[in-house]
C-alpha cells in the first residue's frame, strides 16, 4: 500500500449577477448590476460584461439608462496572482424602452400574477395601425420565443404553466416594440392581485389577495413591502388611497391557511402636470414673471 495522501475539495467560487430595481425598466431611469461572489466577500476583482460594453467594478449604475444599454450582461471575478477566474455569472437580459413606445401590451386578465392551469389574453395595439405585430416572451429557459397561438395581433393561452412565468413584449416587423411587462404563473393557492402596467402618483390602489379555489371564510390576509410587514386586513385587501414614487417595491400577501403569493414590483409614474397646474407654479414662484408676460402682449398689441 501506498502513503495516504490527503484532498482537500472547495466549493467552486460562483458569480452571481443581480439587477437592481428591476430587469425592465424606461429611458431616463435608473438601474444597478451588481456582481458578487457566493460564500466570498474579499480580494476580488469584477468584470461586467454584454454584447457592446466590457465595465470593471462589482456595481455599475446606469443613470440615465438608454435604450442601447438593452442587452444580456454577465459578470465574472478574478483573485490572486496568477490569477484565479470564476465562472461567468447567470446571464441577466436587461430591457430598456423608449418613453413613449409605439405600441402597448394589453393583457387580460389586467394584473401580474397568475394561477397555473388559468387562461391569458396578451394582445398588441398599435398607436396607428396594429398588424404586424407579434407578441414575444423571454423566460427563466432563458430564449426568447413567439407565442404559438396568434389570431392576428393577440396571443391566447388556453392553459397557463409555471414555465411560461416571464416578461412578454410587443414587436413590430420593422422593429419597433412596447414596453416588457413582467407575468408570473403560480402554482399555489394564493396569488396577489397587483397591477401589470404601471400606476400613476396621485391614484389609488387596490391590492388584493386572491384564491384559487373558493375563499376561505377567514379572509385576513397580510400584505408585505420589500420583506416587510406593512398592513393586516380581515378583508383580504390593502387600499393606497393616493400612490407616491415611494410605494413603489415588491409586494406579496401571506394567508395563514392558504399560503402565500409570489413577489410582484409595483411600478409608479410621475403625474401628468396640466397647463393650469403649471401656470399655478409659475405664480407661486415668480408673480413678476407673469406680470412681465402680461405687459408685453400688451405693448406688442399696441404696436
Amino acid at each position: 500500500y501506498s502513503d495516504a495522501l490527503w484532498v482537500n475539495v472547495t466549493d467552486v467560487a460562483q458569480a452571481v449577477l443581480s439587477v437592481s430595481p428591476q430587469s425592465w425598466l424606461t429611458e431616463g431611469e435608473s438601474v444597478t448590476l451588481s456582481c458578487e461572489v457566493t460564500g466570498s466577500s474579499t480580494g476580488w476583482t469584477f468584470n461586467l460584461l454584454s454584447d457592446s460594453r466590457r465595465e470593471a467594478g462589482g456595481s455599475y449604475t446606469l443613470s440615465p439608462a438608454a435604450v442601447n444599454h438593452t442587452g444580456v450582461y454577465v459578470c465574472r471575478a478574478g483573485r490572486g496572482e496568477p490569477a484565479y477566474q470564476t465562472q461567468y455569472s447567470t446571464a441577466q437580459t436587461l430591457w430598456i424602452t423608449g418613453s413613449s413606445p409605439p405600441a402597448s401590451l394589453i393583457i387580460s386578465p389586467s394584473r401580474t400574477q397568475h394561477f397555473s392551469a388559468g387562461s391569458l389574453s396578451l394582445s398588441c395595439e398599435g398607436q396607428s395601425d396594429s398588424t404586424g405585430w407579434r407578441v414575444r416572451r423571454y423566460t427563466h429557459s432563458g430564449e426568447v420565443s413567439d407565442c404559438s397561438s396568434v389570431t392576428g395581433s393577440t396571443c391566447s393561452i388556453i392553459s397557463l404553466h409555471t414555465s411560461l412565468t416571464g416578461v412578454y413584449w410587443c414587436q413590430s416587423e420593422s422593429g419597433g416594440g412596447s414596453d416588457p411587462l413582467n407575468i408570473t404563473v403560480h402554482n399555489g393557492d394564493v396569488i396577489l392581485d397587483i397591477p401589470v402596467h404601471a400606476v400613476t402618483e396621485g391614484d389609488s390602489l387596490t391590492l388584493r389577495c386572491l384564491f384559487r379555489s373558493t375563499k376561505p371564510s377567514n379572509l385576513t390576509a397580510d400584505f408585505y413591502k420589500d420583506g416587510s410587514l406593512l398592513q393586516t386586513q380581515t378583508t383580504g385587501e390593502m387600499i393606497i388611497r393616493t400612490v407616491s414614487k415611494s410605494d413603489e417595491g415588491l409586494y406579496h400577501c401571506k394567508h395563514p391557511e392558504r399560503g402565500e403569493s409570489p413577489q410582484s414590483w409595483l411600478s409608479v409614474r410621475g403625474a401628468p402636470v396640466s397647463a393650469f397646474s403649471l401656470l399655478s407654479s409659475l405664480m407661486a414662484v415668480s408673480p413678476y414673471l407673469l406680470v412681465t408676460i402680461v405687459l408685453g402682449v400688451k405693448c406688442y398689441r399696441g404696436n
